[in-house]
This record gives structure tokens, sequence and C-alpha cells, in this order.
């Protein structure tokens, strides 16, 4: 009776110490995820930063009567030469700002060279155009306008002369710039719907992270997070935008068009400059929304987001990503897609003809 006595209370003590062990060992192991968790936390809060819920130009103060008016243009294809194309029609906002096209089809039905970048958080950027051409959204704005692939209009006057036609037009214009003598200009029209454009802000999981919401991310787009960090992946795609901060020559370790065998010789700000320095040097694109905004690159080459991760990784970082690299980085990329605002999506009714 003792023996079976001594043989239990030994079995308990074992019970006991092997499961204070593995407690402890439990214990050791989530502190030090928890180390890791916040190491990663402070290097990414080194390197990005959280969305702001407005993209404010002091030049061009953003008012309520401002982002109606240039939401009404957004929408409204006679801005185009012939009524065929609205701003909405390449850079549409129920499918993320693009039209998911490799590139997009004008008024006329030709279609242009580069592909249509999103709209949405586009405010935040170095420059707009992939070549850089427009200092902010309010001179953006008047460009596509009076492309003649794009939108077609022939001048500034005509479309101010289309637009004072419209009853409706000038009651909001004046509303939106009460001390202008003539309110209704080309300029107004690009400040207008560039002040809709500054409202177009897409928080993402991403966001909350960086704001101290550890759970906002899986563990799998925790380590696809780290996986960018440390392939290099945030030496072009930094910041609030996580990138469109810089301009890179796309294809420092090869011709681009090798990796994408792309179909169009885009030789990117070089055509804009002539140096010889700028050949195929682009806008680093925002990769917010990526997830959602293909095809990819200037020219719309590639389709799908792992084949395009392999080809920066190559082109960019001399790496071969392993697959699960790639899957990693994806699985990342993906919490930047954020909600488009509801009410932005709604299309305003459109304006009477007097």
């Amino acid at each position: 009776m003792k023996q079976i006595f001594s043989i239990s209370l030994f079995t308990f003590v074992l019970f006991v110490a092997c499961n204070t062990s593995t407690n402890k060992a439990t214990e050791t192991e989530a502190s030090a995820k928890q180390q890791s968790d916040k190491e990663l936390h402070a290097k990414a809060l080194g390197i990005f930063q959280a969305l702001p819920n407005l993209a404010e130009n002091a030049k061009n103060p953003v008012t309520p009567e401002k982002v109606q008016l240039g939401k009404m243009l957004y929408f409204d294809t006679r801005l185009s030469k012939t009524g065929n194309n609205s701003c909405n029609s390449c850079h549409n906002l129920d499918t993320y700002g693009v039209d998911n096209l490799p590139t997009s089809k004008g008024d006329a039905g030709n279609f242009g060279s580069r592909n249509s970048p999103t709209v949405l958080n586009a405010a935040f950027h170095v420059a707009q155009f992939w070549d850089g051409r427009a200092k902010d959204v309010e001179e953006q704005a008047g460009g596509p306008i009076m492309n003649p692939i794009e939108m077609g209009t022939p001048s500034k006057d005509f479309l101010v002369k289309k637009l004072k036609k419209v009853k409706e037009y000038n009651e909001l214009f004046k509303a939106a710039f009460p001390s202008d003598k003539d309110p209704l200009t080309y300029q107004n029209i690009q400040n207008s719907i560039a002040s809709f454009e500054r409202t177009l802000i897409t928080p993402s999981p991403f966001d909350k992270y960086l704001s101290g919401d550890s759970a906002a991310l899986t563990t799998n787009e925790k380590e696809g997070l780290k996986t960018f960090i440390d392939v290099g992946c945030f030496q072009c795609h930094m910041g609030v935008g996580i990138g469109g901060a810089l301009f890179q020559k796309f294809g420092i370790y090869g011709d681009y068009r090798t990796f994408t065998h792309s179909k169009i010789n885009d030789e990117g700000k070089k055509t804009l400059t002539n140096i010889e320095s700028d050949k195929d040097v682009f806008k680093a694109p925002s990769l917010r929304n990526v997830e959602k905004t293909f095809p990819y690159f200037h020219d719309g080459s590639v389709n799908d987001l792992k084949q395009a991760v392999i080809i920066m990784g190559k082109a960019q970082l001399n790496k071969d990503l392993s697959e699960i690299e790639v899957s990693k980085i994806v699985s990342f990329l993906n919490s930047l897609t954020g909600i488009v605002p509801a009410d932005a999506k709604e299309h305003p009714k459109l304006l009477t003809q007097k």
C-alpha cells in the first residue's frame, strides 16, 4: 500500500513539475513574441505614418461648398468634349479610384499610353502623374480635361462657357467662392475637383496598427510587414502613402521591359525633361489599396500582385524573393486596403442644362 502511495505521489510531483515547466516556457515564448511585436511596431512608426483625416492645402482650403461642387464636377461628363467621359470614368470610385484597365479609354474612344493611377489618397503624393509634371491635385485636375486623348476639351474658355450655361453651376460656384467677382473660372474648376479629391482618404487596418492597435494586423500580415522592411521594399514605399513620396528608376538591376514584357517603350521622366538620367524614372506609386488597383506599373503590364512583387524584388533590389517571402509581403499589402467613403461613391444627380 505504501509502495502504491509513493508511486502516486511521485507521478503527481512529476506532473506538476512538467506542467510548471511548460507554463514557464509558454510565458517565455509569449513574452518574446510581445517584445518582437513592440520592436516591429517601433520600426514601422519610423518608416510609415497613419493617414490623417484630411489632405489640406493652405492655398486652397477645403470647404463643404467646394467639396460638393467638386464632386458634382468629378462625375459630370460635360467636362469632356463630346460628353462620353468624366473624371470618374478613368478613376472610378466604385473600383478604388481606377478602371482596372492597362490604359484608359478617352472621350473619343482612343486609349492613353499610361495606366490611370488611383485618385484615392493621391493628395498626399509629392507630385502628380507618373512623371510628376503636376505639383499637386489642383494642377493635376486641369490636365486630363484638355488632354486630346483623355477628355478632349479644346480650351479652358470652351469649358467655362459650357458650364456657365448651367444655372445650378453658377449658383454652386458662387457659394463655393463667395469672395470672387467671377467665381466660375477654370482655376476654380480645378480647385473644386481637388477639394473633393482631398477628402478621398481610405484608412485601413494598417493605420489602426500604426495608431497602436496591435490586433489590427494578423500574424501573417505582421510577418509580411517585417519581410517588406527586411528585404528593402520600404526604401521607395514609405511615409503616409506607403509610396508616392519620391521618384526612382524602374529597373535599377536591368531593363524593366525585360521583367514586365511591356509592349510600350515608355522612358518616364525623360519624355518630359529630355535628360538622359531621367530615362525610365517614374514616381514610386502608393501601395495603399494596391490589392484593388490592378493592373500594375505605369503601363498596366502586370495583372497579378504576386508577380508584381517578384518583379520589383528582382528589378529594384536584385533579389530573387522566395514564394514564402512573396506570400508574406502580399499578405501585408492586403492590410493596406481601406474603405472608400460611402458618400463619395454616391453619384450626384446630374444638373440640368439650361
